[in-house]
This record gives structure tokens, C-alpha cells and sequence, in this order.
């Protein structure tokens, strides 16, 4: 293989790169596993769409220690999740529950997907309804061929 192939493999079979940084891991595996596993579907506020696991940001650096911090005093990873959500709000969750504000969220594809498929269907109904194409008289094709300079 060339050196640009290596590269090229060694990019794309690589693993993904955490942010998290080795002072802030716990000793504990177990607890650093569900550490890791609740960054994962905690977002970045500052980072859009990104999880607190493999942001860069300082926030997501505090987050990443507020949860296992929180580990840490034995909460459950519900708990965690509920003391996260009611400092920062729900839109700190990757998947929010489909509930008061965010439901409209949830039905707006699909709602919006349904009214697409409902007027595409009318057009084409109606395409179907309109009458043949009638060939032009002998009278129009004159006045059109005078039109057009023929």
C-alpha cells in the first residue's frame, strides 16, 4: 500500500475521539461506564447536536464532571439525568420525551410528511381529471403560425 492509503485507512477505521480528559474519569469502572454511557445522551450547549462525551467545550467538560460528581454521591442515573435537566432545562437531552412543548416537536415531520403525501395525491387526481389535449384547428394553427412569423 502507498502512504496515502495507510493514512486514508488508519482516518477512517480509527475510533472516535472522546473529549473527555484522563483527570476526569472516575477510578471506578463501573461508574465510569455509566458516566460515559449518560454523556452520551446529554447534548453540548455549546456544541449544537454534539454530546457532552465528545465536545471540546469548557460547559461540556463542567457537565461531564457534574455527572460524576453526582455518580459519585450514589445518585441513580435517572437522578443524574432529572438534576441535569432541571438546572440546564430539557433541551440539554439528545432525545427528549415527547411531552408539553417538545411533542410539537415530535408530530411536526410527520405531521408535515402526512400533508405533502395528501397534496401530492390531490395533484395528481387531478391531473388525471383534466381532458385530453385537442389538436389545434386548422383556423388556430394559421392564426398561431401568422403569431410566430412562419
Amino acid at each position: 500500500m502507498t502512504g496515502r492509503a495507510l493514512i486514508l485507512c488508519a482516518v477512517l477505521l480509527a475510533p472516535p475521539a472522546f473529549a473527555v480528559q484522563p483527570d476526569e474519569m472516575l477510578d471506578d469502572p463501573v461508574l465510569e461506564s455509566r458516566a460515559r454511557d449518560l454523556s452520551q445522551n446529554l447534548r453540548c450547549l455549546v456544541c449544537r447536536n454534539e454530546n457532552i462525551d465528545e465536545s471540546d467545550a469548557g460547559l461540556a467538560a463542567d457537565l461531564r464532571v457534574l455527572v460524576r460528581e453526582r455518580l459519585v454521591a450514589g445518585d441513580t442515573d435517572e437522578q443524574v439525568i432529572a438534576f441535569v435537566v432541571d438546572r440546564y432545562g430539557e433541551y440539554v437531552l439528545l432525545n427528549p420525551p415527547a411531552n408539553g412543548s417538545t411533542l410539537i416537536l415530535w408530530l411536526a415531520g410527520p405531521t408535515m410528511l402526512l400533508g405533502a403525501g395528501a397534496v401530492a395525491a390531490l395533484y395528481l387526481r387531478r391531473r388525471r381529471r383534466l381532458p385530453p389535449e385537442q389538436p389545434l384547428s386548422a383556423d388556430e394553427q394559421a392564426r398561431l403560425d401568422r403569431i410566430l412569423g412562419r
